[in-house]
């Protein structure tokens, strides 16, 4: 089997914190729009976190029948969405095989709102009351599952779950599962609905979220207040799509998936590893496999979560793989406009840097105002920039010690 196939997007979907579709989420992140408001999901009186960068004015019945709204959860519903609008945009779904039709999904948490409204039936009103659905709706697998069921993918539906890089590693197994013709075309990308209880509670307690009530203070990448992460939720999907059989169907093209490199630290199961050393392999691959060239004009969507050893070693991370090129490299942390997006992170972020790219834009890191003097690189603060570049990297690193980097060029 061929290594040597190239892999390349052709179509897009989202729903965001920053718009229910592709074009309102990169005009709001061009914008620097802040999705970040207080939580309606759940009454936050006993919470030290009241922020989130929430989903609004979404309808799962735009996409899926009454009955089927009723069997999912939040999270495999915004996959469902983010995949039709990719399905469709990409027009894929009559153009190949089935059994060459392969999914592979990220998500971090799952359905962790199911989990909490059934644990709550088991208490408060015993065994008999929990749904026959509960696990069904909660498991990991089950928005890839979905979403294979719904566009006859018969070749391997599977989810990625490695915390917050789980998105990016989904598509870099997609770009893969297409290199080595185990597929000719992936609906990959990253969702989670993880906004709930349990989960803000934990986060909160580990002390890994922001407490500010400031929307415009709470998310504050590279900035020298950072003081935490502000949890989001959402999905983005992308297909992926051999280059060949693209172009022979006369597909759209926004861009290829050129470099993929996934590491572990082995160090730690929430802090990464203070040398950087994982990270630092995880872009080297990428860029190696991308033909990376000290010519080429850099864009690094950051990781960028606004905890404060994350944007310190990340920042080491970028200095440690580009080198001197570090200096002129672009990078920003779209998280400072979507919240952390924990396993949906990382395809937000590829969407990020495809249009990038294609425009020629570079979103910004906003509310950056006081710059912390080690994360000394060029973070575009505030306001988007226009930029041509050649390569656009996207960073993750997830608990656990994961890192993946992902690598985009134009075609």
């Amino acid at each position: 089997m061929s290594d040597n196939r190239r892999v390349v997007i052709t179509g897009l979907g989202a729903v965001t914190p920053l718009g229910n579709n592709v074009k309102d989420t990169w005009e709001a992140m061009k914008a620097g729009k802040n999705g970040i408001s207080p939580i309606t999901l759940f009454d936050t009186a006993a919470y030290k976190a009241k922020l989130a960068a929430e989903v609004k004015g979404f309808d799962p019945k735009d996409y899926l029948e009454i009955n089927e709204t009723l069997r999912t959860d939040r999270y495999t519903q915004f996959a469902i969405a983010a995949a039709q609008q990719a399905v469709d945009d990409s027009g894929i779904e009559s153009n190949v095989e089935p059994e060459r039709f392969a999914v592979e999904i990220g998500t971090g948490i799952g359905g962790i709102r199911t989990f909490e409204i059934e644990h709550t039936k088991l208490l408060e009103k015993g065994p008999r009351r929990v749904s026959s659905l509960f696990v069904p709706m909660m498991i990991s697998n089950m928005a890839a599952g979905m979403i294979a069921i719904r566009h006859g993918c018969k070749g391997s539906a599977m989810p990625a779950v490695t915390a917050c890089a789980s998105g990016s590693n989904a598509i870099g197994e997609a770009m893969r599962m297409i290199r080595h013709s185990y597929a000719d075309a992936v609906i990959t990308g990253g969702t989670e609905a993880a906004v709930s209880q349990s989960a803000v509670a934990g986060f909160v307690n580990m002390q890994a979220l922001s407490v500010s009530e400031d929307p415009n203070a709470a998310s504050l990448p590279f900035d020298s207040r950072r003081a935490g992460f502000v949890i989001g939720e959402g999905a983005v999907a992308l297909i992926l799509e051999e280059y060949e059989h693209a172009k022979s169907r006369g597909a759209q093209i926004y861009a290829e998936v050129c470099g993929y490199g996934s590491t572990c630290d082995a160090y730690h199961i929430t802090a990464p590893a203070p040398d950087g050393s994982g990270g630092t392999r995880a872009m080297l691959d990428a860029m190696r496999e991308a033909g990376y060239k000290e010519s080429d004009r850099v864009y690094v969507n950051a990781h960028g979560t606004g905890t404060p050893m994350n944007d310190k070693v990340e920042t080491m991370v970028i200095k440690n793989a580009l080198g001197d090129k570090a200096k002129d490299a672009l990078v920003s942390s779209t998280k400072s406009m979507t919240g952390h997006m924990l396993g949906a992170a990382g395809a937000i972020e590829a969407l990020a840097c495809v249009f990038a790219l294609n425009e020629g834009i570079i979103p910004p890191t906003i509310n950056l105002n006081e710059q912390d003097a080690e994360c000394d690189l060029n973070c575009v603060p505030n306001t988007a920039l226009k930029a041509d570049i050649d390569l656009a990297l996207s960073n993750s690193l997830g608990f656990g010690g994961h890192n993946a980097c992902l690598a985009f060029r134009k075609v």
